[in-house]
């Protein structure tokens, strides 16, 4: 996956925004090309956000992944190389810490990720049961 981040102004606000909004959220539905399995996303790289309990999360997004032969929907996060993720709660439970490296996106540009989802094997991606 590729992300591209536009640059807020001085006042927070996104190149077309009208006015910077804290509580964005967003949904989108795509198919990862049947020949290569890529696909991009582009959207504004999201900030920090609070869990139920006030904790601060670092920066992600939230992926849920079905294909054929998958039963159920597989959950994970894509979180952001460069980005302080040391007390994300959700990424101090993993108890493989090496694991939690299957969920960083390695940076390949200026505002550019790319973000590989590995099903099973070698450094297959940690999937969450929530």
């Amino acid at each position: 996956a590729m992300i591209d981040r536009w640059q807020p102004d001085a006042a927070g606000k996104l190149p077309g925004q009208s006015g910077a909004d804290a509580k964005v959220n967003g949904f989108c539905r795509f198919a990862a090309d049947k020949e290569s399995g890529l696909f991009t996303l582009r959207t504004v790289k999201p900030g920090r956000v609070p869990t139920r309990d006030g904790r601060m999360q670092a920066p992600h997004i939230s992926l849920w992944i079905t294909a054929r032969g998958i039963n159920i929907g597989l959950q994970t996060r894509m979180y952001f190389e460069g980005d302080d993720v040391s007390d994300d709660p959700l990424l101090s439970r993993i108890e493989q810490r090496p694991r939690v490296e299957t969920l960083i996106a390695k940076r390949t540009g200026d505002g550019e990720y790319r973000f590989d989802i590995r099903l099973q094997g070698e450094d297959e991606t940690v999937f969450l049961d929530i």
